[in-house]
Parts: structure tokens; sequence; C-alpha cells
């Protein structure tokens, strides 16, 4: 009889290393997965308007005409380029509360100004390059949540013009308020994005920042093992740098 324990005990022995491997190696990753140990400054003026040098050439003068989203201007490595992101709240297993933020640098768009206001405007942003600090987040929008591989990209088209307070001095930030449509998951719905802007060197910048309600875009939240709950909204972050088209 006690020979018989000690062989059922011996082969049970590789199966119970194996439950406790799998346990520590699901807890590493789950630690991992949507873990932000610091997630970056919201968009600001600030830390997003390029120094003279970094783009365009000197004074605006008149800004009539077309501009467009130059991504060549600043670097994604820190946030100085342009972008569209989005940031939300979550709670993880063992971590507690944190912030997911995720932006793309692949963004176009162009504006029109005449006669002293932006008259139409376009801004979309390619989803499928969305990026955080980790990768199983990223892989988990494919199907989850944003569902990029079904709906790829994210688009303003401005509705009505937006007055301009004159020709803003080189380095004048001023506050404007964009009234439009958005088109995300799938799903199209008016909104008003405040947003603030610089001229600097020849180039526009712009930020600003929107809630989102998920459920007004469909969007279910994404689910995982280690996160315990999750925003049922967020907010859709842009910074982006006009030049002259």
């Amino acid at each position: 009889m006690s020979a018989s324990r000690t062989s059922g005990s011996r082969s049970r022995l590789p199966f119970l290393l194996v439950v406790v491997v799998a346990a520590v190696v699901l807890g590493v990753a789950g630690a991992a997965y949507m873990l932000s140990g610091s997630a970056p400054a919201a968009v600001s003026l600030q830390s997003a308007a390029p120094s003279p040098s970094s783009g365009g050439a000197g004074s605006a003068g008149s800004l009539d005409g077309t501009w467009k989203v130059d991504t060549s201007i600043g670097s994604f490595s820190d946030f100085s380029d342009s972008f569209v992101g989005y940031r939300v709240n979550e709670t993880l297993a063992q971590v507690g509360s944190t912030t997911a933020v995720g932006r793309t640098p692949k963004v176009s768009g162009t504006l029109t100004v005449a006669g002293g206001a932006v008259t139409a405007a376009t801004v979309t942003a390619d989803l499928t390059a969305l990026q955080s600090d980790r990768p199983p987040r990223d892989a988990q929008l494919r199907q989850q949540a944003l569902q990029t591989d079904q709906f790829p990209t994210a688009t303003f088209v401005l509705a009505e013009p937006i007055p301009l307070p004159g020709v803003p001095a080189d380095g004048q930030a001023f506050l404007v308020t964009a009234q439009g449509s958005l088109t995300l998951h799938g799903v199209t719905r008016a909104v008003s994005v405040p947003l603030q802007a610089k001229l600097t060197g020849g180039v526009v910048t712009v930020v600003g920042s929107l809630p989102i309600s998920f459920a007004d875009y469909g969007i279910v939240p994404p689910q995982a093992l280690i996160v315990l709950a999750v925003d049922d909204h967020g907010t859709m972050e842009l910074q982006l740098h006009f030049a002259r088209g």
C-alpha cells in the first residue's frame, strides 16, 4: 500500500509542477497585461508646440489657405509629433487603479482657412497603429473594445465654420470649439470638441480632448483575467501639427 501511494505521488508530481509553473507564468503575464507603469501626461500646448526651428518658416501672415497634418514634425518616442489616442481608467488584480493610454502617429488631415474662419476640416486616424506601453493590450484591441480589425479608422469632419481671433501672433495661444461629426467603431455622432491652438514658426499646433461614452459608439469594454474593472467611458486625445499644404 505504501509503495502504491509513493508511486501515485510520483506520477502526480509532473502534473503538479506544470500547474505551479502555469500559475506563475499566468500571474506574471497578467501583471504585464494592461499594466501601465507611468501613463503619459495629457495633451497640452506647453509640451506640444514646436520651437520655431521645428518646422515651417517664419510668421504665417494671413492664415488663408489649406493646411495639412505634417507628420514630419516631432517624434512619437516623446509624443512631440502628431497623434490621436485614448485614455481609459482601469482596475487590475494585484495592481489597483491605473490609466491605459494608447496613441497612433498615423494621422492625416487637412483644414481650410478663409475669411477669418476655419471653413472645412477633416482628420483621420489609423487605429490599427495604436500603441501603448503593453503590446498585449494593443493586440486585444484588434478583437475587443475598438475592434480595430473591423473598424480600422476614426474620422472627424467639421460641420460648422470656426471663427478665428484674427491672425494670432507667433506663439500666441487661442481657444476654439470644433462642431462636427466623429465616426468611431462604425458609429457616427455629432460632437463638440474644445481645442487649444498656437501658431509657432509657421506651424499651427492643435490639441484637444473629448469625453467618450463607450455605449454611444457600441463599444464593449475589453475583458481579461487580470482586469477587474474598466470604466464605461474614456477620453479621446489629439495633438496635431498643421503646415501649409
